[in-house]
């Protein structure tokens, strides 16, 4: 299970990382730059997400043609990929620049307000690059090439790095662009991304036959139908998920700026650890479907049951951490007195919901290994959007906890999908 997994999860913590280097990076400008940076990525994802997510039908369209020795049908694939990249980018850019213009009358602190707009402006630039490297990055993994990825994800996270150190406080002779020279160096990154990418399949089908510049390259609708069914529940599920953290973020920059950029801390410091089974569901989604395909019917329990027993290890020693360096791991993004007493607070409630939120997260994938994704979707639905959200905006503003109180209403919303979600595996395998 881990060796599976390995690849996956080192995969998404280099792709998180970018998020946690663009915050530090920020940090010193202020608690209104760390909330603007994180509103505005929140934002942005809460709509790429989706476009992401439809091309999850990528992975089997492509792995199941890869399997049957069929290399063109994998190019073709990779072109209909492309081709959903360029339908979809349109009509979400047009959203995002409608969701920008919007902004100010939201109720945002001022200085929020002044460095969200023209950061969200140039990061919504940045959609066709991602969506590529989505595409390509699919195409990739299901052919089993995954070690480029890895190396890419790695040199993006320098590239990163060094154009927000450049671009932020002008070094090496550049102009000093705050907040909006990290936009810049995101959409660097991200351009940088797909170009790596790309040069990877082409260098790796330069001597393949049949050649991939022979691959027919016409929109065909009734192949784009098939992939946007398969990739639609996913995308559906990832919105759910993500839109509900979105929707907290507005929230929190509703409370203050301080409350702002301790929420977009914590967050990122929340997502990290949550790779970790994000990646293990993936490798538990695989095994289990291996089992189901031959019968297996201790398979099926013993590989859900080890990827859940790993998942729920982790995610208890990082809320230890949690618990036990708070402080440090706040004042590593920024020392504004106010912030990291909110961040450190907001961190023993991610510590809380840790087990849980690992739990909800590995279930998925062995539901989705069962051939059930519909599940998690509800699931989703009912914890984050008709428990956790709502009874977070109470706590928040009605009983007065602020910010600590959104955290506990997520937090409920968690518990409920990890219990519900751990029952129905419990009861899928007990009548498989």
């Amino acid at each position: 299970m881990l060796g599976l997994a390995a690849p996956v999860v080192m995969a998404e913590l280099g792709w998180v990382t970018m998020g946690i280097v663009d915050t530090l990076m920020v940090g010193p400008l202020g608690a209104d730059a760390i909330g603007a940076v994180g509103l505005a990525s929140m934002l942005f994802f809460a709509f790429a997400v989706f476009a992401m997510g439809l091309l999850l039908g990528l992975d089997p369209l492509v792995a199941q043609a890869f399997g049957a020795e069929r290399l063109d049908e994998c190019h073709r694939w990779l072109v209909d990929g492309v081709w959903l990249c360029a339908i979809v980018t349109l009509p979400i850019i047009a959203a995002l620049m409608a969701l920008g213009a919007s902004l100010p009358t939201w109720g945002l602190p001022d200085g929020v307000l002044r460095l969200t707009q023209p950061y969200f402006t140039i990061l919504t630039w940045s959609l066709p690059p991602l969506l590529l490297y989505a595409a390509f990055r699919r195409y990739l993994q299901a052919i089993g090439t995954v070690r480029p990825v890895m190396v890419m994800l790695i040199v993006t996270n320098l590239v990163n790095a060094g154009g927000n150190w450049i671009l932020i406080h002008g070094h090496l002779g550049a102009p000093a662009l705050g907040v909006r020279g990290s936009a810049y160096a995101t959409l660097i990154a991200r351009m940088f991304m797909a170009a790596w990418l790309f040069l990877v399949i082409v260098r790796r089908e330069a001597h393949a036959r049949p050649r991939l510049q022979d691959t027919e390259m016409r929109l065909d609708l009734q192949r784009l139908r098939r992939l946007f069914g398969l990739g639609l529940p996913a995308a559906g599920q990832a919105v759910l998920e993500v839109g509900v953290f979105t929707a907290a973020t507005a929230l929190a920059a509703r409370v203050s700026a301080e409350a702002l950029a301790a929420h977009q801390i914590a967050l990122n410091m929340a997502a990290l650890t949550f790779m970790v089974p994000y990646g293990l569901a993936s490798a538990a989604a695989v095994r289990v479907g291996h089992a189901v395909g031959r019968q297996d019917a201790h398979g099926v329990s013993s590989a859900g049951w080890t990827a859940i027993a790993l998942g729920v290890g982790f995610m208890s020693a990082a809320a230890l951490v949690f618990l036990l360096m708070p402080g440090p791991l706040i004042r590593a993004f920024t020392e504004d007195g106010g912030v990291v007493r909110t961040g450190v607070a907001l961190l023993f409630v991610a510590a809380v919901f840790q087990l849980f939120d690992g739990l909800q997260g590995v279930t998925t994938g062995v539901l989705r290994g069962l051939g059930d994704t519909h599940t998690a979707m509800l699931w989703n639905l009912a914890g984050h959007w008709f428990i956790g959200l709502p009874l977070g905006y109470a706590l928040c503003f009605s009983v007065g906890l602020g910010v600590v109180g959104l955290w506990w209403g997520l937090s409920a919303g968690l518990m409920v999908c990890g219990i519900a979600l751990l029952w129905v595996w419990k009861k899928g395998t007990l009548t498989f």
